[in-house]
């Protein structure tokens, strides 16, 4: 049987009947539970934002050295991370690229902006900005919308997953990874293979081909979305939350054949609030074994980013 990472149309879901809402939920749960992964349409992120946003990261990773490392923050914040920071977990090799964090925006008055922070933006690129605030609002808002379907299908309430990330902690990345004769390590490839920390991640689709994921047999595939498409992937959090009823999935980003190709790509990150408590409700336990204790979404998450360099 041929894989297939099956497609979904978002509206069917936030406007269609009883049943183009049931075989969203279905198709949409069934493709997360035997691939990890899932490509959407019907949302409202548009082309014109997305080309915008990348406009603006060309046109940030592009400013001397010296000017990007005016923005580095503590590790895992916002702001910019240099090539050669981070790499995968139980990975020696560093990944190739470098990349800047766009956070969660709240007002000062807002009981999590001491957590969070005011973001980082570059001064020297005054259209980033707004171009990545539009994009991050649109991705979070398709992701909630999709963690009501991924609710349904596990019959929780609608709201049950959705309601965790509201506030939350998630992040837009904007990634470069650089044509490998400006940048390459023996032995390091763009992204080794890795899960996600996170619920749920919405990638719009990258400049350049390279994502693939590893099947429930242990083959690589890959899956780069066609323009327009979001592809999105099941995370270590969500997995965690629902006791292994959506596995979260390996993927990784290779190198291309041609050492002349730069990469951007735009993962938002979905992540719940910090005081979130990861622990699979009652009725996805039942008779079987509760595969993890309960944690914070802080802890789980300060856990993984020392295991991938990130603190």
């Amino acid at each position: 049987m041929a894989f297939d990472v099956a497609t979904v149309h978002l509206d069917e879901f936030t406007h269609g009947d009883a049943a183009a809402r049931d075989a969203f939920v279905r198709t949409l749960g069934d493709s997360l539970v035997e691939t990890g992964f899932v490509k959407v349409d019907g949302h409202r992120v548009t082309r014109q934002d997305v080309d915008a946003a990348y406009v603006a990261a060309r046109d940030l990773f592009a400013l001397p050295a010296e000017a990007k490392a005016a923005y580095v923050m503590p590790k895992g914040a916002g702001g910019y991370t240099p090539f050669g920071t981070e790499h995968a977990k139980d990975s020696e090799a560093i990944d190739l690229k470098e990349f800047w964090h766009v956070h969660q925006d709240v007002p000062e008055d807002h009981p999590l902006f001491a957590t969070y922070g005011a973001n980082v933006f570059p001064d020297e690129v005054p259209h980033f900005r707004p171009a990545m605030m539009r994009l991050y609002r649109d991705l979070e808002d398709a992701a909630q919308t999709l963690l009501e379907a991924i609710a349904v299908y596990l019959d929780l309430p609608e709201r049950d997953l959705a309601d965790m990330v509201v506030d939350g902690r998630s992040v837009l990345r904007v990634i470069h990874y650089p044509p490998l004769r400006e940048a390459n390590v023996p032995g390091a490839v763009r992204a080794a293979a890795h899960e996600d920390i996170n619920l749920i991640t919405l990638l719009p689709a990258a400049t350049e081909a390279g994502l693939e994921l590893l099947d429930r047999d242990g083959t690589w595939h890959p899956v780069d979305g066609l323009e327009g498409e979001i592809v999105v992937d099941a995370g270590d959090m969500l997995s965690r939350h629902v006791n292994l009823k959506i596995p979260s999935t390996t993927h990784r980003v290779v190198n291309p054949k041609t050492d002349d190709l730069p990469r951007y790509s735009m993962p938002f990150f979905c992540h719940p609030r910090p005081d979130v408590v990861l622990d699979a409700p009652a009725s996805l336990v039942g008779d079987d074994e509760k595969h993890f204790p309960p944690t914070t979404a802080d802890d789980f998450l300060n856990q993984r980013l020392a295991e991938i360099g990130l603190t």
